[in-house]
């Protein structure tokens, strides 16, 4: 673009400016010194290019340009870490919470099922009024986990293939303000006390928006966009790792602060740290969908996608290998949810009587097996295969749980909970063999259905493994756990089977392409 030459005006008055402006101002570039109504102002060789200023209107241009607030980063385990977190404080708290309330409207005030006098010190008169306390937080627990896994359980199969067209960001959002929703919530009724039912009105609006469990596919599949195939274990592990972390602190920082200052301020701090995950989702995640494009949210095509996974007649093997690596997956879990519901109960009962301080040992040794198995995965995986990795962690899985089921002493206790020092090592091995067998579009609703096979683990558990432990009480306290140790055999011969079919399968087409030139 070049300047049309002026033609001469002469005797032009400018006219009236403002007081301190520069009446030059309204020059042409480049004519700066000239007399305005001079041919030879209109461009020279060069070109003239038009200023800010000239190109855009005057209010445009005094607009400073917006600033970045965060630096996008590629990274979902500080929000994973965050939510965990919240959920790690709340679930006790809540529990807590509900039989305090329930215990003060019925006349009780003797001691929770979580804080013993020691073994057998109960009173023969209070023991009925205690037991229906416990059986009503039983119920509105049920009631909470119920509602919240049956909405959740159409939100997240809508939100996470919605997720591969739109992005990440917006399911991660949602359901981290979800959340903070329902901390809100609970905060409300303990301040102007409430009744306790709209502790299930909170679980509902937060499984309306995706709940914990969307947080946790969308963390997967954000990790499963982000990373290539060969380093897609330990990545899914270091997830993993944060799970354990995240609820370690809570375990061991919710209690002490609830017995210090109460319920109040540790929901603010929930309150404060599912609003801190919304803003890290918001601002400073970057999006690692690569082809993003609109899609309807409120469609069945969202849960077709899921439906496809598992029955598309395309690539037989794949699907048969994806329902058999979900099975291993829903048993693990449920073992490792039941059981770990059980450790409390098993130590505060005889022979073990363990104090409030062992217990909180003892569940931090639990949790530090996310930290072990990671470390382990690691130096495994230069030396074997993910799936002899997984099948190492099974064996320390199972026998941990043999350990414990046997356990009479407190020493023998710890000596189980090292042995389990490899049994997380397994879940991120699947994980990742799940993410291999799908499309880079089909990685939401892949981790929507595990999610919701997780769900559906933690409900499996609590009715199987809570029903089985007092029915078992009078013959073999530590049965469960034996029977945990047997059910986990099964994952164990699905992953050995499924790797000696793929070595087999592979060496045939070996052999058969070798002997073709041959035969030829």
């Amino acid at each position: 673009m070049r300047c049309r030459p002026v033609s001469p005006v002469p005797n032009v008055v400018p006219s009236p400016v403002a007081a301190g402006s520069a009446p030059a101002a309204a020059a042409p570039p480049g004519c700066s010194g000239r007399s305005r109504g001079s041919p030879s102002c209109a461009c020279r060789a060069v070109p003239c290019r038009p200023s800010a200023a000239m190109a855009a209107p005057p209010s445009a241009a005094a607009a400073p340009p917006p600033a970045r607030r965060c630096p996008p980063l590629p990274a979902a385990e500080p929000l994973l870490f965050l939510a965990t977190l919240a959920l790690g404080l709340q679930g006790p708290l809540a529990t807590q919470y509900l039989w305090d309330r329930l215990g003060a409207e019925h006349g009780y005030s003797g001691p929770n099922a979580t804080s013993p006098a020691g073994c057998g010190n109960g009173s023969a008169a209070t023991e009925p009024l205690r037991q229906e306390v416990e059986a009503l937080v039983s119920h509105w627990n049920l009631y909470i986990n119920l509602g919240g896994f049956f909405i959740g359980l159409f939100s997240v199969t809508l939100f996470g293939p919605w997720s591969d067209s739109i992005g990440r960001r917006p399911a991660l959002i949602l359901p981290a303000a979800g959340m903070a929703m329902q901390a809100a919530i609970y905060l409300l009724v303990m301040y102007l006390q409430l009744h306790v039912a709209y502790f299930l009105l909170g679980r509902v609006l937060s499984g309306l928006m995706g709940d914990y469990n969307l947080i946790l596919a969308s963390c997967f599949a954000y990790v499963a966009d982000t990373s290539d195939k060969r380093t897609r274990t330990f990545r899914i592990a270091i997830l993993e790792a944060c799970l354990g972390i995240a609820g370690m602190l809570a375990s061991i920082g919710g209690g002490q602060w609830r017995k210090a200052q109460g319920y109040i301020n540790p929901f603010w701090l929930v309150l404060a740290v599912s609003l801190a995950a919304t803003l890290y989702a918001a601002f400073c995640l970057q999006e690692s969908v690569k082809q993003q494009k609109p899609a309807k949210l409120f469609t069945l095509q969202h849960y077709k996608a899921v439906y496809r996974l598992y029955t598309a007649p395309e690539h037989l093997s794949s699907k048969r290998k994806l329902a058999l690596y979900s099975l291993a997956f829903f048993l693990l879990v449920t073992v490792h949810f039941g059981t770990k519901d059980l450790f409390v109960l098993y130590e505060l009962g005889s022979p073990l009587c363990w104090a409030a301080d062992l217990i909180g040992y003892g569940s931090a040794t639990s949790y530090l097996t996310y930290l072990s198995s990671l470390g382990g995965l690691w130096l495994l995986q230069l030396c074997l295969e993910d799936t002899w990795v997984a099948e190492i962690g099974l064996i320390s899985n199972i026998s941990g749980l043999v350990v414990i089921s046997l356990a009479t002493t407190t020493s023998l206790m710890f000596t189980g909970y090292g042995i389990l020092f490899l049994s997380m090592a397994a879940t991120p091995v699947i994980r990742a063999k799940l993410s291999k067998l799908v499309s880079e579009t089909e990685q939401g609703a892949l981790f929507a259905s595990v999610a919701c096979v997780e769900g559906l683990c933690s409900l499996v558990a609590t009715g199987v493994f809570n029903s089985l432990y007092p029915a078992s009480l009078h013959f073999m306290r530590g049965f469960p756990f034996l029977f945990g140790a047997v059910v986990l055999l099964i994952p164990a011969a699905i992953l050995g089977w499924i790797e000696i079919w793929d070595s087999n399968h592979d060496y045939s087409h070996f052999s058969d392409a070798s002997l073709s030139p041959a035969d030829g």
